[in-house]
């Protein structure tokens, strides 16, 4: 089968090798892709996802049967509604209606509220002195999330009053716009992927966790994520199994009930809290970084496991032996504003355990940064102390000006106290 992968960061480099590995695919095409997936997928990097009739035409000249949508905007967007109905694609994403279960807060938190499922308490505010008036009788520490797509960065977690006012601001631009501020929860994170087909679901059996804080100790802005590592041994199997039995499962039976058929990958972002675990956020698509993290980790034909969920045939998948970390080079500045154009060089050494988020290629092949999340270096290993090692070792590797990129250094620290 011919298999197109749609976007250009780090997420789409992983599905690109996975389906590259995959004895089942053919061939595959990256759109609009970047430099890195070229050795591995044919790359139509003048196409702009925006125009939709532009990735159609892409995957009706390269026949593809399937296309796999990486990020969330074209998601929600509708690009799986056109490619379906208008030009007959196979297309492994939620529709536009079912993408709303990441693209609206309003409207995840509204299903969680109505079918029981387990999550902060939280109200919603369209209007900023309605919103204000909440903060002042609540207090801190407090989290706002702004309504819709925001990239990763659309949630702050308001330790102080001050934090807590200038977010609410920011994310109602003073007056307008829809929040939802929902209760502080105190437990540990782990990001859960999860195969949906209506009824359908394979679970994965691994467990990830994604470091979303800018800096050490879990300090500063939210951002898209600045490392992960995978399986996550230090958080008991129970806690996975209740995720399953008490949210993914009831959450897919209410979008059936709701009348909609969700089809492609429901990421489930969960705490462990002393009530048990509760979502923090759903997404409509692999998480990234952790999408990098744990496709290095499976070892399943992925070209299989697309026509297995299509058809809902039973499968299961296999994994390889040991523990994945990754560390996500950054701009300076980041997720604030910083600068471009910054040169990056990778040895092949590492370069096949590299995932490009954001990098280009001058005229001259120099590749040079294009985003504020820039490379995120893995390691494997048999211990979590294994994996990070090398990945740690490969960053050292990585050749730039110090002032232009900066990392994390305690990626994957709570696995091992």
């Amino acid at each position: 089968m011919k298999v197109a992968v749609i976007g250009s960061g780090g997420r789409e480099h992983a599905l690109v090798k996975k389906f590259y590995e995959s004895p089942s695919v053919t061939e595959v095409v990256a759109i609009p892709g970047n430099y890195a997936m070229g050795g591995m997928a044919k790359v139509a990097n003048d196409v702009d996802l925006d125009d939709f009739n532009a990735v159609a035409e892409v995957c009706d000249r390269e026949a593809v049967e399937w296309a796999v949508i990486g990020p969330e905007a074209p998601l929600s967007e509708g690009l799986v509604d056109f490619l379906e109905r208008q030009h007959d694609i196979k297309v492994f994403g939620p529709r536009k209606f079912e993408a709303r279960l990441e693209s609206s807060k309003a409207f995840s938190k509204a299903i969680m509220k109505k079918y029981d499922i387990p999550t902060a308490k939280y109200e919603l505010f369209t209007d900023y002195d309605a919103a204000q008036e909440y903060l002042d009788q609540v207090g801190t520490p407090i989290v706002i999330k702004k309504d819709g797509l925001a990239a990763g960065k659309g949630v702050v977690v308001a330790m102080d009053e001050e934090t807590a006012r200038e977010a609410l601001h920011d994310m109602m631009d003073g007056s307008e716009g829809q929040v939802v501020i929902e209760e502080y929860l105190e437990g540990e994170e782990f990001s859960l992927m999860v195969l949906v087909n209506e009824e359908f679901i394979y679970p994965f059996e691994v467990m990830a966790q994604d470091h979303k804080r800018a800096f050490d100790g879990d300090e500063g802005p939210n951002t898209g994520g600045m490392g992960a590592y995978a399986p996550v041994t230090h958080i008991p199997e129970s806690a996975r199994i209740e995720a399953v039995e008490k949210i993914v499962k009831p959450m897919t039976r209410a979008m059936m009930d709701e009348g909609l058929s969700y089809f492609g990958v429901m990421y489930l972002g969960a705490m462990v809290t002393e009530d048990g675990v509760k979502v923090i956020e759903f997404n409509a698509r692999f998480g990234d970084p952790e999408a990098q993290v744990l496709l290095s980790l499976l070892k399943s034909d992925l070209g299989e496991v697309l026509e297995h969920m299509y058809t809902k045939k039973p499968f299961e998948l296999e994994w390889k032996e040991g523990f994945v970390a990754g560390v996500m080079l950054a701009s300076k500045g980041y997720p604030g504003d910083y600068e471009k154009g910054k040169a990056v060089n990778i040895p092949e050494v590492i370069s096949t355990r590299s995932f490009v988020s954001g990098l280009s290629r001058t005229d001259a092949g120099t590749p040079v940064t294009s985003g504020g999340r820039v490379l995120l270096v893995c390691g494997h290993g048999a211990t979590i102390e294994d994996a990070l090692e090398e990945a740690y070792t490969g960053v050292a590797q990585v050749e730039y000006e110090s002032e232009d990129l900066f990392h994390r250094s305690d990626i994957g620290q709570r696995a091992m106290k």
